[in-house]
């Protein structure tokens, strides 16, 4: 049986690299992992929410992108590729800032898949909850109207979620979008998990 070797990669060498990749990778302590592709439904919320997004920061010191921003996270020498970000820092969008990651979110939003689910839900939450600019972490369901919005406040994180009828609250940018609006031509249907 021969060994399996694993390649470690600086973090300057990831980022030339991924800059010439045909296919996008994450990077995690100098391992590189390729992305799958998304769902319709998977692009379809994603879009929803940078729509949202970007007409209400428009003319706001604070940009939003999807899919394709690293978000770097230097305590745990991590990039990834979230589907939707938006930083208001200075830092990250001044003429001096990278051009392909940003270091300073307020908001990050992830659309769960069957694949991605538990890396979303542990790794990247407890990752992306070691940023201090970081407000929000949203996770948007795939199957069933659900969306959970994970919330820094003065004394710690907090959990809330948000089901068919209702409007999810991203309050680090002062927006609510009913979730009839998030799912929308998503195919989902509009109906509550949990019974009232």
């Amino acid at each position: 049986m021969q060994p399996a070797f694993i390649e470690y990669y600086s973090e300057t060498d990831y980022l030339a690299a991924e800059r010439a990749a045909p296919v996008r990778h994450e990077y995690v302590a100098g391992e590189v992992f390729a992305m799958a592709g998304a769902s319709k439904v998977h692009g379809t919320l994603a879009g929803n929410a940078f729509i949202a997004l970007r007409q209400h920061l428009r003319g706001a010191p604070c940009r939003a992108w999807i899919a394709d921003m690293k978000v770097r996270v230097k305590a745990d020498s991590a990039y990834y590729y979230p589907d939707v970000v938006v930083t208001c820092d200075t830092a990250d969008l001044g003429p001096e800032a990278a051009k392909d990651y940003v270091e300073a979110p307020k908001l990050v939003l992830e659309v769960l898949s069957d694949s991605t689910e538990p890396v979303d839900r542990r790794e990247k939450l407890l990752s992306y909850r070691r940023l201090e600019s970081l407000e929000e972490y949203v996770l948007i369901d795939q199957n069933k109207a659900w969306v959970e919005v994970y919330r820094r406040t003065p004394a710690g994180w907090v959990q809330e979620v948000y089901e068919a009828g209702e409007s999810v609250q991203f309050a680090s940018v002062d927006l609510t979008v009913a979730l009839a609006d998030l799912y929308a031509d998503s195919g989902i249907e509009m109906v509550a998990v949990c019974p009232s």
